[in-house]
């Protein structure tokens, strides 16, 4: 049975524009946001308190955080990858923060230089000071479906890690298929693995578009039981470890995916349509998503 509602977690500030090798200025950032809330979104992650030797693109996190939108109900998740990025995101004003995980140990390895488990130690003074100041803590699991390393990652695996994030103090955990690999197969067989150790409830799905699979996987993981999608404006994003590696699921699919099965969503199509038009103007280069891409082509026959 297909959920009534279903949440968006937009990603495409933090996500998507971290790949980007072309700067985009802090007041870009902020009227994207801006915009993004105009359309009702009700979550937007907004940027990664990390290193800018790492991830130059996120150097502005804290002037990012000070400057979001007050009052307006919307939920700013910010990326914390240890202690150190978690208290400057709290000292900044963060109210919500993620931390992310790896189900392979060669992308662990890879994308945030230790393994799984010592990513975990990382973590934990991370969910006590959470705790301590009642700050929500959001759970990415990545490599759920795939590794560009080690190809299929077992189920068990991710199960386990998911429920030990979870147990940890996750109130969510969203499974990342970081590369695009999945099917809809996979993409139930994963869910249902996880949903045995982490009520489904307290699960979200995060696909990359490599394959072309990713609607259809969305599609997928509703029919599992998920009501939480992690989605990019315009696609926005990719993974620099991963080779060929498209960007996340566009917003505005997911949207008018979810608007035609009668799901709703809070959000409006045509203001998600312009933000993403407005991103993509600055970044000089036409949507990757095709619903956009349609509407608009249709908007200017009509003008």
């Amino acid at each position: 049975m297909l959920p009534k509602r279903v949440k968006i977690v937009e990603v495409g500030v933090r996500d998507g524009l971290q790949n980007e090798f072309q700067w985009v200025s802090t007041e870009v950032k902020l009227q994207l946001i801006s915009k993004l809330v105009d359309s009702g979104l009700s979550v937007i992650e907004t940027t990664s308190f990390v290193s800018p030797r790492w991830t130059p693109q996120m150097a502005d996190h804290t002037e990012i955080v000070q400057q979001l939108p007050k009052n307006s109900g919307v939920s700013f998740p910010v990326l914390t990858p240890n202690i150190k990025g978690f208290e400057n995101a709290i000292a900044a004003g963060a109210k919500e923060v993620a931390i992310f995980a790896s189900a392979s140990e060669s992308f662990s390895q890879k994308n945030i230089n230790c393994s799984i488990s010592e990513s975990i130690e990382r973590f934990e003074p991370i969910f006590d000071r959470a705790k301590s100041l009642n700050i929500k803590v959001r759970g990415y699991l990545s490599c759920v479906l795939g590794c560009p390393f080690e190809g299929e990652v077992a189920l068990e695996k991710v199960a386990e890690l998911a429920a030990l994030l979870y147990q940890s103090g996750s109130y969510e955990i969203s499974l990342g298929d970081t590369i695009g690999v999945g099917t809809p197969k996979r993409t139930q067989q994963m869910i249902e693995a996880v949903s045995q150790v982490v009520p489904r409830e307290h699960l979200a799905v995060h696909f990359h578009d490599t394959y072309g699979q990713a609607l259809v996987n969305v599609y997928a993981a509703l029919h599992s039981g998920i009501a939480t999608v992690d989605t990019s404006v315009s696609a926005l994003g990719g993974c620099p470890y991963a080779p060929g590696a498209s960007g996340n699921v566009a917003t505005e699919d997911v949207v008018y995916m979810l608007q035609g099965l009668d799901i709703e969503t809070g959000v409006s199509l045509d203001k998600l349509v312009e933000a993403g038009d407005f991103i993509n103007h600055y970044l000089g280069r036409p949507s990757q998503s095709r619903a956009a891409n349609a509407l608009l082509a249709k908007r200017a026959i009509k003008n």
